[in-house]
């Protein structure tokens, strides 16, 4: 602070800004320069804006387990009954890197017999079960 003697000899106080505003200027200029860098982007892939309109390939590799009334079991439409199915299952699965079955119950059978139907082949080494939805005509 600088200090400046007045006409009536009296001390005035001036405080000295010109160091508080190169310290200003100095600080202005380097956050010009830190904020652009500082920047971050994200790689995004966006999908191609004119796909081609080519169908899915068809995986033939997918295993449906049908459950019909009486016990009776289909798999991929090759009818066998409940005590085969997990010697089929273990045959089929044990080669098989993903564990993926479809069970498809119809109206007539009891839910307690889809349900036996899918412990048996939890046990037998499936790991994801999946139960299509309902069709609307039936």
């Amino acid at each position: 602070m600088a200090m400046s003697t007045g006409q009536r000899g009296s001390l005035q106080n001036e405080p000295n800004v010109t160091p508080m505003i190169d310290v200003l200027l100095v600080l202005l200029i380097i956050f010009m320069i830190v904020v652009p860098l500082s920047r971050k982007a994200i790689d995004v892939q966006l999908p191609d804006p004119t796909p081609t309109n080519t169908p899915p390939p068809k995986n033939n590799d997918q295993i449906v387990l049908e459950v019909h009334p009486g016990g009776q079991l289909a798999i991929n439409k090759q009818p066998l009954i409940v005590g085969q199915l997990a010697t089929k299952l273990h045959e089929v699965y044990d080669q098989r890197p993903d564990k993926i079955i479809f069970v498809k119950g119809d109206s007539a059978v009891k839910f307690q017999d889809v349900i036996q139907v899918m412990d048996i082949a939890r046990g037998s080494g499936v790991k994801v079960i999946g139960v299509p939805p309902k069709a609307s005509g039936q």
